[in-house]
């Protein structure tokens, strides 16, 4: 997988992820159908050893590695420093241009956002700047919306800066919220019309040399 698009026009991505990585695999499967020629995913970094992205990226054939956050916590702190280190180190060994962020809950610390200014992507579950910033992720983001009564929700791609879901917005979509949804009906309809689809798609933009 890692190897498919080698050209000189493609860009060595990093992959970050925390949990499921079903954004992961919309990137994975988009690259397959042949719609990322310049993007070449060369390796996918987990913040949570037990990840099951992680078994995606195997099965893929894509490199792998973990930076578990719980090795960088002591005593309720996390060490962002420690972590923005060794993760540059990472990116540095393999030769990473662009970033994109795939249900990454670990906040990224100046260093990184610095070195990589303009070249991290995140996903959002949610049309920014509604239901964004400290606190919102995962089913928290549909939970308030579904408590605030809005008729559309969605998803947004952002540049990553120092500002939690503060990064320029590069690409959203509109989804629509039904009566009887709950956050868990929701949050599938937001992933299937909205992240699996714009995520690989400013991926893509970007690696071209788009934004």
């Amino acid at each position: 997988m890692s190897n498919e698009n080698t050209g000189k026009d493609a860009r060595r991505v990093a992959i970050l992820v925390s949990g499921g990585g079903t954004n992961l695999q919309a990137i994975i499967d988009a690259s397959r159908r042949g719609e990322l020629p310049h993007a070449n995913i060369a390796l996918v970094v987990s913040s949570d050893r037990n990840a099951p992205a992680l078994g995606r990226a195997d099965k893929a054939g894509i490199d792998s590695l973990v930076l578990d956050e719980t090795d960088y916590t002591k005593d309720g702190v996390f060490d962002t420093t420690r972590y923005d280190r060794n993760l540059l180190a990472v990116l540095k060994e393999y030769r990473i241009e662009i970033i994109a962020l795939a249900g990454f809950l670990v906040f990224l610390g100046r260093d990184i956002i610095k070195e990589y200014e303009n070249r991290i992507i995140n996903v959002h579950p949610s049309l920014i700047p509604s239901f964004c910033g400290e606190g919102f992720k995962g089913l928290t983001v549909h939970e308030a919306a579904l408590a605030r009564g809005v008729k559309f929700t969605g998803a947004t791609v952002h540049f990553v800066n120092e500002v939690i879901d503060g990064g320029k917005i590069l690409e959203q979509k509109a989804v629509e919220v039904k009566e009887r949804d709950t956050p868990e009906t929701l949050q599938r309809r937001v992933m299937e019309q909205a992240e699996w689809i714009i995520l690989p798609k400013t991926l893509e933009t970007l690696c071209a040399g788009g934004f």
